[in-house]
């Protein structure tokens, strides 16, 4: 990890090097951050599989680095939310892709796709920002 900008109160963030064993540091801070804020263990483990998705694409395809954000949210009148944003600095965005029932990989948009309350990409001045949200209860 090459740094950890806050896990206290609303939001967390870290910066992750775009090495072999990122996927697991980010799945730890992940992990470690939604227990301490009292998350439920099930919204956690999806909020964990997910992120483990997005961060190996990330991994996968660009230099590094890569950012992480966790944001909970109470948008006015509605379900409290946790917001994941996964960042890095190659501007193209995602693509999904039909995997076949053979194939080993090519599912992780779509876990995220129909897992999430929402999803998307945005672009920003250098790089792109895959983010999803999940609904939280209690």
């Amino acid at each position: 990890m090459i740094g950890v900008i806050g896990t206290r109160g609303e939001c967390a963030e870290w910066t992750f090097p775009a090495e072999p064993n990122v996927v697991r540091a980010a799945r730890h801070a992940v992990r470690d951050t939604l227990r301490l804020w009292g998350i439920d263990a099930a919204v956690g483990d999806l909020t964990v599989l997910l992120v483990s998705e997005l961060v190996t694409n990330s991994q996968r395809y660009t230099p590094g680095p890569i950012n992480l954000r966790l944001s909970r949210r109470d948008p006015s009148g509605a379900a409290p939310v946790l917001l994941v944003e996964v960042s890095d600095p190659l501007p193209d965005p995602p693509v999904e892709r039909p995997a076949r029932t053979e194939d080993e990989s090519g599912r992780g948009l779509q876990l995220v796709a129909c897992s999430a309350r929402r999803w998307g990409t945005r672009r920003g001045r250098t790089g792109k920002t895959v983010w999803f949200e999940l609904a939280l209860t209690g």
